[in-house]
């Protein structure tokens, strides 16, 4: 293998020095981050590897939760009905920092709930829908070694088997091989607070159940149990439990449960234990010449909030698209460097509300205080909209530039002639929304797909969305427009 070597920017025509690469992208990591960022690769074609390291799913059964934003995403793509079939939708409500507030009258969107599903639910059936698409999909493959040139990547695996890509993308989680291997910094602060968190079947009734964690929710913000279906899901301190290196035992959680609730609620038959931390890290970069990184292999943090699955696969859906652009010749110059200076920021902002949330857990007086004075300012309903918008990622901004409130933000599923929305956007192209009926996609129409629709529940003329639905430009001039289309879309055919 040759040394790690780093291009200073490839060529989205590179490649020719060696002839043909047999992939257009080798993803590390084949959870809901990889699997997505295959399949959006797929939409457009490209010739995509996904290399998992297990050779058999995950067994255990854990509940997650996903946000709004990660709602509307399943939707754009055709993909929702799938994922309702294999969930429990529950009020958008209750989640920062567990504070027990109702959420805001009128979310701006057609999906305002929280839909709880297996994650391992997620992940089969984002890997089945990309398959479906094309890409392939190898497991008990671990990646090894990475080196890259002028023309492209080299995967090494733990085999010893040499793979070549034009790029590769660690989705490989917050111990990833590849962003260790890339050398990218992840600064950060180590876990201070572990945390013992299963799903378990209880053995006493309900309403005992609820009426102690009410009684104690109060003081033990770390400590709840929760029912999903036939089991509870139980969160406690695991302060004196034994090393965090050692994996949990049913004995810990009934110790700890005894110790904060003086009864283990009959706690039995595990699905899954788990322990988790609260260490907070940002990768210094996104990016490193041909290879990238994404989800938990660019940020982790608390769950605190359920924020960290769908900040991946959000990750995965900003970068698709572009790096399909790279690929495929129509990129604009600094299209692919626009994940980074996007999602950056954003997995900052994630990293800071869930450090403000752990803060809020603590039992100190302080802290309690300045929940308890939290807790009445989210009877504010602006103040209680902003912290659900945070939470379920509806608030993102991208900064596109000077413009109307409603350039850079993703744009909801709005009513058109043809239906909703997203439902145009199953293919990952961009739109051109036109309720002027006078513009037109011009050169652009193999990238960009047109509607014109006057009767469109749009405050502005037209806006053109990118292909992650967000709002690429609003106005109704066509030279103005297609400046715009160049900056997104690259040169006209």
């Amino acid at each position: 293998m040759p040394s790690l070597r780093f291009p200073a920017e490839p060529s989205p025509s590179s490649g020719a020095g060696r002839g043909p690469l047999p992939y257009d992208v080798i993803i590390a990591g084949c959870g809901p981050t990889g699997a997505m960022l295959a399949a959006e690769l797929r939409l457009h074609d490209v010739r995509v590897l996904v290399l998992e390291k297990d050779t058999e799913p995950a067994s255990f059964v854990r509940i997650v939760g996903l946000h709004v934003r990660t709602i509307e995403l399943m939707a754009m793509r055709g993909l929702l009905e799938r994922f309702l079939e294999h969930g429990r939708r529950r009020p958008a409500a209750g989640f920062f920092a567990a504070i027990n507030k109702p959420a805001p009258a009128g979310l701006d969107s057609a999906h305002a709930y929280l839909l709880g599903i297996p994650q391992p639910v997620i992940v089969r059936l984002l890997e089945e829908h990309a398959i479906e698409l094309g890409a392939q999909v190898r497991r008990g493959c671990a990646v090894a070694d990475v080196a890259q040139d002028d023309d492209g990547v080299t995967v090494e695996l733990a085999d010893g088997e040499q793979l070549r890509a034009r790029y590769l993308v660690g989705c490989d989680g917050g111990r990833s091989t590849v962003r260790k291997l890339l050398g990218v910094g992840f600064p950060g602060e180590p876990s201070r607070n572990d945390t013992l968190m299963g799903e378990m079947h209880v053995g006493v009734p309900p309403e005992e159940i609820a009426a102690k964690v009410a009684e104690l929710r109060e003081t033990y913000q770390r400590f709840w149990l929760r029912p999903f279906g036939e089991v509870y899901s139980v969160v406690v301190p695991a302060a004196g439990v034994s090393d965090r290196a050692v994996p949990p035992t049913l004995e810990d959680f009934q110790q700890q449960l005894r110790a904060i609730a003086g009864t283990d609620f009959g706690v039995h038959s595990p699905r899954w234990l788990s322990r988790f931390g609260d260490a907070t890290r940002l990768a210094d970069r996104y990016r490193v010449g041909r290879v990238l990184l994404a989800g938990d292999a660019a940020h982790i943090h608390p769950p605190i909030g359920g924020q960290g699955l769908n900040l991946g696969v959000q990750d995965a859906f900003n970068l698709g698209w572009k790096l399909a652009a790279q690929i495929r010749g129509w990129a604009p110059e600094t299209l692919l460097d626009t994940y980074q200076a996007e999602r950056h920021p954003v997995a900052e902002d994630v990293l800071d509300n869930t450090r403000a949330q752990m803060e809020l857990l603590s039992t100190e007086p302080g802290a309690q205080a300045v929940r308890r004075l939290l807790t009445e300012l989210m009877d504010f309903d602006e103040v209680n909209r902003y912290l659900i918008e945070k939470i379920t990622a509806t608030g993102i901004r991208y900064d596109f530039g000077a413009g109307p409130d409603l350039l850079g933000r993703r744009l909801p599923d709005v009513d058109v002639k043809q239906g909703h929305l997203y439902g145009l956007l199953h293919r990952g192209r961009g739109l051109l929304l036109d309720r002027t009926e006078r513009l037109t996609v011009g050169g652009w129409s193999d990238r960009v797909d047109y509607l014109g629709d006057p009767t469109a529940v749009l405050d502005v003329p037209c806006v053109l969305l990118r292909p992650d639905g967000h709002v690429a430009w609003i106005g109704d001039d066509q030279q103005d427009l297609d400046d715009h289309l160049s900056r997104w879309f690259g040169k006209p055919s």
